[in-house]
């Protein structure tokens, strides 16, 4: 058991209209001048946003916005931002959207601050010593940036994805209306739940197997985000289990299922890769990457994937065939992909098959030019990289 130290300062306001407390909220934390950050037209489209900037109106706080978000969020724009932010004396961001607006928010709030190329953070050539205040106004469940204190940004020279966690970036409020996710389509859905299950599975896959009681949290988290996914895919408007998932994702990242043990990560490292080269979906690039991991590590804690078969994925415990339980669990899980419609393999998530000039390049990408490892349950080199790769080709 690691000793551990938890931080999770942000305010959550939960629940139907929730975002009419938004203008006061932003007074609560000092904002005086806002930039709305948003992706496209769905924030428009469904009156969301110009609700947002009538209530910041009405409330007597001056604003100014910036739509044009997209998934895996662009340094170019977070550098228009801190641009905009700059000239508009702005001194406070309010993120309206998913996990890339509010890593962008983010990206952009570190900026402002920095005399430098705000990229150095990500690159790990610079430390913040402050930035703007970050809040957010959730619409798309998945990323759990709301909560927590990473950002992850695509620098489209080169198409480097690279992301990058302070405290300091935690959101001062998280507003959160379920209702507010009834018109997210299945896919996206489904890549959502996937990646705030794969923030608790990063976490749960350890060698630290005597946190008893964060343990057992993981595996509710994920039993219950497995049982409402199915839920809001017959009915989009369940409340009651959009709500789950939208609770889902903030309580996955923001470190609880992570409390006394190491996290590994290396799965989110090598997808990274795959959506920087391909631009997909970032869930289904989880989806597409984590059965073979899996299988490649699966022996450096066997126990803890017997367990997760058994107590998350309801694969009977064969106790004379502990390797052959665990790969059930493995299998499990390609069903339960599958069957929300997720990639198992690279080849289903960009539609062909991947060539090895560009398993070599997303290997060299994640190592670093070979000259850094990921992971911890098994610690990762280059090697290793390019043989997940090649088993999920």
């Amino acid at each position: 058991m690691k000793d551990f130290n938890y931080y999770a300062p942000t305010e959550v306001v939960f629940g139907k209209q929730s975002e009419e407390q938004v203008a006061a909220l932003v007074k609560k934390y000092g904002g005086t001048k806002v930039l709305i950050h948003y992706g496209g037209k769905s924030a428009e489209k469904s009156g969301l946003l110009d609700k947002i900037c009538k209530l910041l109106a009405e409330g007597g706080v001056d604003y100014v916005t910036l739509g044009g978000v997209v998934p895996n969020p662009r340094l170019s724009l977070a550098q228009k931002g801190i641009g905009l932010c700059r000239s508009e004396n702005v001194d406070f961001i309010l993120a309206v959207g998913g996990g890339s607006v509010i890593d962008s928010a983010k990206c952009i709030a570190y900026g402002v601050c920095y005399q430098g190329d705000v990229w150095d953070f990500y690159l790990g050539k610079a430390e913040p010593k402050e930035m703007l205040p970050v809040a957010s106004v959730l619409t798309i469940p998945a990323a759990g940036s709301e909560m927590s204190e990473a950002s992850v940004i695509t620098n489209e020279d080169g198409d480097v994805k690279l992301g990058y966690s302070n405290n300091m970036s935690r959101p001062k409020f998280a507003i959160m209306n379920p209702q507010r996710t009834f018109t997210l389509p299945p896919y996206q859905t489904a890549a959502g739940v996937t990646d705030m299950m794969m923030h608790t599975m990063e976490r749960y896959f350890t060698k630290d197997d005597d946190m008893d009681l964060t343990t057992d949290l993981a595996e509710a988290v994920l039993r219950r985000m497995k049982t409402a996914v199915f839920e809001v895919l017959r009915n989009p408007e369940d409340y009651r289990h959009r709500a789950q998932i939208m609770w889902g994702g903030s309580v996955a990242h923001w470190g609880l299922t992570g409390c006394g043990i190491s996290d590994d990560w290396a799965t989110h490292q090598l997808e990274h890769e795959l959506s920087g080269m391909f631009d997909v979906t970032h869930g289904a690039g989880l989806a597409a990457i984590w059965p073979s991991w899996a299988r490649y590590v699966m022996h450096e804690n066997l126990s803890r994937f017997v367990r997760f078969a058994v107590n998350v994925m309801d694969v009977p415990n064969d106790f004379t065939d502990p390797e052959g339980t665990a790969l059930r669990g493995i299998e499990a899980m390609e069903r339960f992909y599958h069957a929300i419609g997720m990639p198992i393999n690279i080849h289903e998530l960009i539609g062909r098959d991947i060539t090895d000039d560009e398993i070599r390049e997303m290997t060299r990408k994640c190592s670093r030019d070979y000259t850094s490892t990921c992971g911890c349950l098994k610690v990762l080199n280059a090697d290793d990289m390019e043989s997940i790769y090649r088993m999920a080709k």
